[in-house]
């Protein structure tokens, strides 16, 4: 009997902390904007509060939130951010957010075969990756698939990941972590195919790279960037899913 006491004593207190937990949070008014466009879509998730909501076609948004809580922002035609909340964010009837428009200069280093360097100086990186046709003493090999698995010519996803967080400029205090974010993003998706996202993992088109920050807040997203990795990487991925898919989507 005292055992069972014990356990509903337990519970209880558990879900007092639970419910303090959502008191605590209150609603948080906010408007996304850019200097040269009307944003009028996409969404703003709280990792802690695991919740999200819609952006209106004003570019307001409302969601419980509280100081601290890490609330990402994306969309279809922003770069999406991260930002952790402050206690002044709720001193304010509408806290404002600032979003830089959709950059495709990401995208095409990624899918790039070979980075920008006019120079030779310091750096004989360019030539060793450079592509060279073969002679008539060469040996003939199969293009397809060589002896050793590899694919002639593939991509190190690896540099990639380096390259991306090269380009990115700096846009918060904790620069160097969204960098990261972003970075990880543009390497997964180089990784996999659109059709992986939206027929496997069953995201919306404006989802992905809402799921992907999401994937990319999680420390362990960095241990999966090596290019024998993609199976743990893809397996990870499915698992974060699941999460994604649990949270709620407030109206």
């Amino acid at each position: 009997m005292k055992t069972k006491f014990f356990i509903l004593s337990v519970f209880l207190v558990f879900l007092q902390m639970g419910f303090a937990q959502t008191n605590n949070r209150q609603i948080l008014h906010g408007k996304v904007q850019n200097d040269s466009l009307t944003i009028d879509n996409g969404y703003v998730l709280n990792i802690n509060a695991q919740t999200r909501t819609t952006i209106d076609k004003d570019g307001l948004f409302d969601i419980m939130a509280k100081p601290k809580d890490t609330l990402l922002f994306s969309g279809m035609v922003f770069q999406s951010k991260k930002v952790i909340l402050k206690a002044v964010d709720f001193q304010v009837k509408i806290v404002v957010i600032t979003l830089e428009l959709a950059n495709n200069q990401l995208r095409e280093v990624v899918v790039s075969k070979q980075f920008k360097d006019e120079s030779l100086t310091g750096n004989n990186q360019r030539i060793i990756d450079g592509q060279y046709a073969a002679d008539l003493q060469t040996t003939a090999e199969n293009q397809v698939m060589p002896s050793n698995q590899t694919i002639k010519y593939g991509m190190d996803f690896v540099r990639i990941f380096k390259e991306v967080k090269k380009v990115i400029k700096p846009q918060s205090e904790n620069s160097e972590k969204y960098i990261e974010d972003v970075a990880f993003s543009e390497y997964a998706q180089a990784n996999f195919s659109p059709s992986f996202y939206k027929n496997d993992l069953q995201l919306k088109e404006d989802e992905i790279d809402l799921f992907l920050m999401y994937c990319a807040n999680d420390k362990e997203s960095r241990k999966y960037l090596e290019p024998d990795q993609k199976f743990e990487l893809m397996d990870f991925l499915i698992n974060k899913n699941k999460e994604f898919k649990r949270i709620t989507l407030s109206k």
